[in-house]
């Protein structure tokens, strides 16, 4: 599997898979990852750490979800961060990482392989969850977006349990994401979890959403609250935006939500 080099210095796959039912195959990213040395998806760090500074500070213990080749876990140990623990699904994606980070001289990161689903964690053991395009892989098999698969919201609900129980109290929960808020609301605002919900949007044309889940400040009013109507941005793309594989997923993953 060829890669190909972005003005931006980002390795890409040649353009994606045929079909997005692929990003749920285990071995699409093993091969995936033995050839492609870095891509990012949603932007890269610059893009949101204004928005991630006022979240996570030097003293913060930090789990990232899916961390594939993503240089994430680097920029915020160059931010000061450096109790981070990394998890990937891939073997190879983990193996790679660890390589990396070690000839980078950044010892202190953790890099495991875990699954979301089952996180191999004990409880209220983090400051922070940060996941970023991870949770997509979930919804693209979903079919109807504002009536998910019951398979879809129970691996996506299996998800969230597992972020909310390995927070902190006062923790806090970053989802970096396609997923427009009328969607992800209803699935956010399930009785069972305590946080607030917040999001944020960046990008140049493609509105990504940033979305903050601080644990144990879900207020009384928050109950029903997905019920009212969103202002939707509007999107205008850029060229560049058009040509990258974050396109292709949403794309695709619209096509089959159709």
């Amino acid at each position: 599997m060829g890669t190909r080099q972005d003005p931006n210095g980002t390795h890409k796959n040649g353009g994606g898979p045929s079909t997005a039912l692929a990003y749920l195959d285990p071995k699409y990213w093993d091969e995936r990852f033995s050839t492609e040395e870095h891509y990012e998806w949603l932007k890269d760090y610059s893009h949101f750490r204004h928005l991630i500074q006022s979240h996570i500070t030097p003293n913060s213990s930090v789990l990232e979800l899916g961390c594939g080749n993503s240089q994430l876990c680097e920029e915020l140990y160059k931010d000061g961060v450096t109790e981070i623990t990394c998890i990937d699904l891939s073997a190879v994606a983990v193996e790679n990482m660890q390589k990396k980070l070690l000839s980078k001289g950044f010892k202190e990161i953790k890099v495991l392989e875990a699954d979301m689903l089952d996180l191999p964690f004990s409880n209220e053991c983090f400051d922070v969850v940060i996941e970023k395009g991870t949770m997509e892989v979930l919804f693209v098999d979903s079919g109807d977006p504002w009536h998910p698969r019951p398979a879809t919201v129970t691996k996506v609900m299996k998800m969230l349990e597992g972020v909310h129980r390995v927070l902190k109290p006062d923790g806090i929960y970053i989802s970096i994401s396609f997923g427009q808020p009328h969607f992800r609301r209803p699935l956010f605002e399930a009785p069972q979890f305590t946080w607030s919900v917040e999001w944020s949007t960046f990008g140049d044309g493609f509105h990504y959403f940033f979305y903050t889940l601080k644990k144990g400040r879900r207020s009384l009013d928050d109950k029903g609250s997905s019920k009212e109507k969103l202002e939707i941005p509007s999107i205008c793309l850029f060229q560049d935006e058009l040509e990258g594989e974050d396109y292709l997923f949403r794309t695709n993953i619209d096509e089959l939500n159709c």
